[in-house]
């Protein structure tokens, strides 16, 4: 097993932070570019891999009361991972990313999955940031 995991801080509520993260319908302005959720029948979702082209059936949870997404692959059970958002007391947020590769075959390496956490991590703040001026303006 391989696991990642990437945390940045963001300048807004965690409550913001966590909705905008949640929002099934969102989920591409913030995921890897190359991953497409598709939602079923709750916590069910198909996630399209652009790289490969395949469908693969997962599971996508959010635990609002606890600010946590948690996912994962459903049959084959090769990959999970889990967005956790905290508060602090500046009033920002800490968003970690945390990754797990059950089977090699699926982890794409050290260096892709840095650049695709980062990356969205990145895009998620973006994200975070024109809702929250778009709601104080």
């Amino acid at each position: 097993m391989t696991e990642y995991e990437r945390s940045r801080t963001m300048p807004a509520q965690p409550e913001q932070v966590f909705d905008q993260a949640a929002n099934v319908g969102q989920l591409e302005t913030w995921l890897p570019r190359d991953l497409h959720v598709e939602p079923e029948d709750p916590p069910a979702v198909t996630v399209h891999e652009d790289r490969t082209g395949h469908d693969t059936s997962a599971l996508l949870s959010a635990r609002p009361e606890q600010m946590r997404l948690e996912w994962g692959t459903r049959e084959q059970g090769s990959y999970a991972g889990w967005l956790q958002v905290a508060g602090l007391d500046s009033g920002a947020s800490e968003v970690t990313v945390h990754l797990s590769f059950f089977d090699e075959g699926h982890d794409p390496g050290q260096r892709t999955v840095a650049e695709a956490l980062d990356g969205s991590l990145r895009r998620l703040e973006e994200q975070v940031r024109m809702r929250t001026d778009n709601a104080a303006g």
